[in-house]
């Protein structure tokens, strides 16, 4: 049986610290990133599954659990952060040639791995603990840091503050709202363009203390940083991940082998938003309108929706770790008779 691995993706533990990075420092970074339902993801693994791939890897720590309950599986991990390869490739090294992991964005996956052949797919949205707890990293708002917002500090995009210095009034404000769902936008994009044209913005620290001016002092609210929407809105620009995100899931259906399982953790609502939606078309195709007796479109399901709500943490995860606080895990499963479809010409 073949290798569900390219070639082109052939990695050992012992290969070189991804591109863009210190291999001193990254080996000494302690990537802080606890999983989030991890007992509930790996629920979600059939138990004879084979061929695991974690698409946001982080520190590795669901991968550890998947690779330590599932002894005979093997596991693809990719990130787009070099420090998080970095760590997981330490962290899973005592699982030799079981693992191999890369720098990767959602839109490259399909060139690492064969088609039809993911038994478990995993998806842990958002930014990590550790990139939101690193000022150096530009994400969050209560550590000043430079305004950089990068999954991959090494890549050529631009960061949050290019994007804060070159953007149009308009385009801020609808960044903000999108992507934030911030119903102070205008304001907070009018604040950004005014202070500007003071002194470039490049640091987080600033950025937030501008967005807080913006926003009305009301509407400040305990344990929540009144910037919080507005660096997320920024976040998800400078990184394409709603783009990023759709890519996947778009060719999810012919990654997955007969009987595979994707399972998807979500933070806010526009990534959950657009799972929902996949697993609902995938589950129910039908383009027929609603008082056709019978289906005449031909498309049929391709799967099961394994969650029909979306599972949350437990009040004990939540006490230990906060982040968690807001997660849905979502589950599909691609049945067999939707697989045989996809591999007939």
């Amino acid at each position: 049986m073949p290798s569900p691995i390219l070639e082109t993706s052939r990695s050992t533990m012992a290969d070189p610290e991804p591109p863009g990075t210190d291999a001193h420092q990254s080996q000494n970074t302690r990537f802080r990133h606890r999983p989030v339902l991890a007992e509930e993801v790996t629920q979600l693994v059939s138990a004879d599954a084979r061929f695991l791939v974690d698409a946001t890897v982080g520190g590795g720590g669901h991968a550890e659990l998947l690779l330590t309950r599932f002894p005979q599986a093997q596991l693809f991990g990719c990130d787009r952060d070099p420090d998080a390869v970095a760590a997981a490739r330490k962290r899973l090294v005592r699982f030799g040639e079981r693992v191999m992991i890369k720098v990767l964005k959602f839109s490259e996956l399909h060139h690492y791995v064969l088609l039809g052949t993911v038994d478990f797919l995993l998806l842990d949205l958002g930014a990590s603990s550790h990139q939101l707890d690193e000022a150096a990293r530009g994400f969050s708002f209560t550590r000043d840091g430079p305004l950089d917002m990068r999954m991959n500090p090494a890549s050529d995009r631009p960061t949050a503050a290019d994007l804060v210095r070159r953007a149009a009034e308009e385009e801020l404000r609808d960044i903000i709202y999108r992507f934030g769902e911030e119903r102070f936008a205008p304001r907070i994009a009018r604040a950004i363009v005014r202070a500007r044209e003071t002194e470039p913005i490049q640091n987080t620290g600033r950025l937030a203390h501008i967005v807080a001016e913006a926003v009305p002092t009301r509407f400040h609210r305990k344990g929540h940083h009144p910037a919080t929407k507005t660096f997320q809105a920024l976040r998800i620009a400078v990184n394409d991940e709603l783009d990023e995100l759709d890519a996947l899931l778009d060719r999810t259906d012919s990654l997955l082998a007969h009987g595979g399982r994707i399972a998807a953790i979500a933070f806010h609502s526009l990534e959950d938003r657009r799972v929902k939606e996949h697993f609902r078309e995938w589950e129910n195709p039908c383009a027929c309108p609603p008082d056709f007796p019978r289906c005449v479109c031909g498309k049929r399901p391709l799967g099961r929706r394994m969650t029909r709500k979306p599972l949350s943490a437990g009040k004990p995860e939540v006490a230990e770790n906060p982040r968690a606080r807001s997660a849905k895990l979502r589950a599909y499963e691609k049945n067999l008779d939707s697989a045989a479809r996809s591999a007939s010409p």
